[in-house]
Formats: C-alpha cells, structure tokens, sequence
C-alpha cells in the first residue's frame, strides 16, 4: 500500500486565514483534499463549488491529482480590481505599501 501524501488546503478572508493540514492517498484531487478539509462546514455561507482554486499560486482543475507537500489555494473573487485599488488610494494622496497619506510640498 503506497505512503499517504500530506497536503495544506488554505482558505483566505478579510478578517483571517485557515489553514487545515491533511494526511490523503496517494491519487487524491483537488476537490477530496477541499471536502476533507472540513471547510464547508467551517464557512456554511461559501460556496466552495463556485470559487476558483489552486496549487501553490497556480490555478487548477478539481480533479488535479495532487503530490505530497502541494498547498490547495481557495480563491475568493476580488472586491476591486487592483488597478482601481491603487487609483483610488492615489486620489486619497496613499500608495499601495503606505498607509498613511503621502507629503507633498507644492
């Protein structure tokens, strides 16, 4: 019988992160390392379903097979586009590493 494969399946909010470790056979998906991490029931108000994932950053289909080590990326839609982002914080006098408002001697 071939060793289980440890795998990290991640799942990011606005107010924290959730990282659920797992131990899964070798041939499991995406979408098994996703059901048995137990976030669904964590979050009943996703719909895990319809959010786009990932390995390491990269985008991925559901039924992946995964290799020890990988990290399962859930991604939530973006509230703002990030060019809109950056161009709102400049009309503020903010940049994107600042938070607090740019001087400018004029």
């Amino acid at each position: 019988m071939p060793d289980p494969i440890a795998v990290e399946v991640v799942f990011g909010r606005p107010e924290s992160q959730t990282l659920v470790a797992l131990s899964l056979q070798q041939g499991a998906t995406v979408a098994s390392a996703i059901a048995g991490s137990g976030l669904a029931a964590k979050y009943p108000e996703e719909t895990f379903a319809d959010l786009a994932v990932g390995i390491w950053g990269r985008v991925a289909a559901r039924d992946c097979i995964l290799k020890d080590g990988d990290r399962v990326e859930i991604y939530r839609p973006l509230q703002l586009e990030p060019r809109e982002a950056r161009r709102r914080l400049a009309q503020m006098g903010l940049t994107m590493r600042e938070t607090k408002p740019v001087r400018r001697d004029t």
